[in-house]
């Protein structure tokens, strides 16, 4: 299959879009900003709290005529515009496919060669998100404005959070596996070739390997064969820091060896190439960066108190069940050995996280319907991900059954080589969602080889459905439809038999914002559907109820701007009590509920509506191979960003001692 460079099959057409979007700018532009102007944020009303009550109504009324007559000016333009944009949808294409041209930082044939490394499987992360990017008067509904300028952030915090050094940690001694956060913070720089003994009882007897940052993770032959002769397990994965931990001693560290400890965390932070325009981007609330804010990642925090997890057996341990069995990803984690008691029987691991997952492979976004935000956001994402899919859907009455304004907002990033690519259009959208080109964007990836050069695949799908409460009967259709496409998909793009499989396939994964929760007595049709029996849901017991550490996804609009959740470290600290859950998330729907949240803040039950999901099956995979569940984690990141918390799973595909 062909994948679509541009969004029409010839220059001509494109050069003749351009000019008339032109002509439709300036009128959109305007009314904009015009409708904008009459829907305030919470942050706007407080700020606006100490100023006198006329200075905004005197600004109001001087640029609102201003605008009116500049939108009535700009309308006849507008109107040949469209004339000229309207037919031309026929021939546009559903997506645009962006490939990095920056060779230097490309680095997707590299990750190829890594399965082979891997040995006995290797992990796969996704990402998820509604990121909210709409016209900047219709975001303003949800709370959140500066589209532009969010589009930017957005990118730049996903890229800094997934682009960090993954640390893995080694533990020769199962008696001892606390480490303190002051000690942990001196294991965090990448300072290669540095033996020395820590004085807190945790010796580092190899040296830590930094491998760069952003995309700078290709590793090639001879770092590869290095690591193999020096003993150590590896899963061919990238951008790492290994350590080994001994504990011999007690683990503690005095005042002084703590601050000691603290000024090397600082010094040695993790460092992000500075892009130009970056320091311009902070112009909103949404965009501020406190001392301690881990969204980004210079803060001097966020090393000692997000990045740390060990898991250890209890017993007697030989080195070798150690370094196979006891090797931990310690991407994003805290210590979280404690939390993890209350849910012992969960077989992998679960947090609510400050950031986006180190090493992050596929990223699915929704809502990313404004074309300019999509740019911006497309050129900070490609300092990390070397193909992107955007501006997904359709316009005008092409394709789906009423006329179409926005496109789909769907919008997928991969750091593997995307092989094949197909949009579908919902046909039943109801009320303002109609007018949105919602639908599924299905995708196949290629992410190894075998010796035998057979191609290794996975699928990945992102979908939006109809966001209007009470549509249930609107969200099953498009649920079956959904399951028809992906069977049609994988049908179409299928180059091996079972007799001669050229292809194996490692994953399905589904993922997107559904627009329903597992927990709603009015979703109860969604929650019976089928295609919980095809795909897992890993937050999920069945029909109605979620595990005991699923969170909801759906933040409270009214609460973004708070001082207790505008940062992704305080959001996080937040949402793991439950009174916080309680405050700034929305809840279930229910008939004994009233309709303020505050007034029933006693009542409410479970931990929010979770209508995020990440999904994954078994079906259709290569029979010898087997996929679990390695992590599970609801990602603060985006604090006053977006009003969605974001969700990550990270897949472990095992094929056992070798290869097929």
């Amino acid at each position: 299959m062909v994948l679509y460079t541009s969004p029409f099959p010839n220059s001509f057409l494109s050069i003749l879009h351009s000019f008339s979007w032109g002509l439709i700018f300036p009128c959109y532009w305007l009314a904009d900003r015009l409708v904008g102007s009459f829907v305030p944020t919470t942050y706007e009303k407080r700020q606006r709290a100490d100023d006198p009550c006329y200075f905004h109504a005197l600004c109001i009324i001087i640029t609102t005529p201003i605008y009116l007559a500049l939108l009535v000016a700009s309308l006849p333009f507008a109107l040949i515009g469209f004339l000229l944009w309207s037919p031309l949808q026929s021939a546009r294409r559903p997506y645009i496919y962006s490939r990095l041209k920056d060779k230097n930082h490309a680095n997707g044939a590299t990750l190829l060669t890594e399965w082979k490394a891997a040995g006995t499987g290797k992990s796969f992360c996704f990402g998820s998100a509604n990121v909210c990017l709409l016209p900047d008067s219709l975001a303003r509904f949800n709370n959140v404005f500066n589209t532009q300028a969010r589009a930017k952030e957005i990118g730049r915090r996903i890229r800094n959070g997934a682009s960090r050094p993954q640390i893995k940690i080694y533990i020769d001694s199962p008696t001892n596996t606390s480490i303190s956060a002051a000690s942990f913070s001196s294991l965090v720089s990448p300072q290669a070739g540095d033996n020395r003994t820590v004085n807190a009882g945790i010796k580092r007897t190899t040296s830590m390997e930094y491998k760069g940052d952003n995309c700078g993770s290709n590793n090639g032959e001879e770092n590869r064969e290095d690591k193999g002769g020096s003993g150590e397990p590896h899963e061919g994965e990238e951008n790492t820091c290994i350590v080994r931990i001994s504990g011999e001693e007690n683990g503690h560290m005095s005042d002084t060896e703590t601050d000691t400890v603290n000024g090397q965390a600082r010094a040695s932070g993790p460092a992000e190439p500075s892009l130009e325009g970056d320091a311009d981007v902070s112009k909103t609330p949404n965009h501020k960066q406190k001392e301690g804010d881990s969204g980004s990642l210079d803060s001097c925090s966020a090393s000692r108190e997000s990045l740390v997890k060990v898991r250890v057996g209890d017993g007697t341990v030989d080195q070798s069940t150690v370094n196979n069995k006891l090797l931990y990803k310690a991407s994003i984690m805290k210590k979280t050995s404690v939390r993890k008691k209350k849910h012992t029987d969960e077989t992998f691991d679960h947090e609510i996280s400050a950031f986006f997952p180190a090493n992050l492979d596929f990223l699915c976004l929704q809502e990313v319907f404004d074309k300019r935000a999509a740019e911006k956001l497309k050129e900070q994402l490609h300092h990390y991900f070397e193909y992107i899919v955007y501006d997904v859907g359709v316009y005008s009455c092409h394709g789906c059954c009423s006329f179409k304004f926005v496109n789909s907002g769907l919008l997928f990033a991969s750091r593997y080589p995307v092989m094949d690519a197909a949009y579908h259009c919902y046909p039943n959208g109801r009320g303002m969602d109609s007018l949105a080109s919602k639908g599924a964007l299905f995708l196949k990836v290629q992410v190894g080889s075998t010796p035998q050069d057979q191609r290794i695949v996975g699928y990945i799908s992102c979908t939006h459905l109809q966001a209007i409460a009470g549509d249930t009967t609107v969200r099953c259709e498009q649920l079956d439809m959904l399951q028809d496409w992906l069977s049609e998909f994988r049908k179409s793009t299928s180059s091996s038999s079972t007799a001669n499989p050229e292809e194996l396939v490692a994953f399905d994964v589904l993922c997107g914002d559904l627009n329903f929760d597992n927990c709603s007595s009015e979703d109860k049709l969604e929650q019976q559907h089928s295609l919980f029996t095809h795909y897992k849901d890993p937050c999920r017991v069945g029909p109605g109820e979620d595990k005991p550490w699923a969170i909801g996804t759906l933040l409270d609009p009214e609460g973004l701007y708070d001082e207790e959740v505008c940062t992704p470290d305080n959001l996080q600290k937040v949402l793991e009590s439950e009174e916080g859950r309680k405050g700034y998330l929305v809840y279930p729907t229910s008939k004994n509920h009233s309709s303020s949240q505050k007034g029933r803040k006693a009542s409410l039950k479970g931990n929010g509506r979770r209508i995020d999901y990440m999904l994954y099956t078994e079906e259709g995979l290569y029979l010898e191979w087997k996929v679990e569940v390695e992590e599970f984690s609801f990602i603060t990141q985006l604090a006053g960003l977006t009003d969605h918390l974001p969700v990550a799973m990270r897949l472990m595909v095992s094929t056992g001692e070798d290869d097929p």
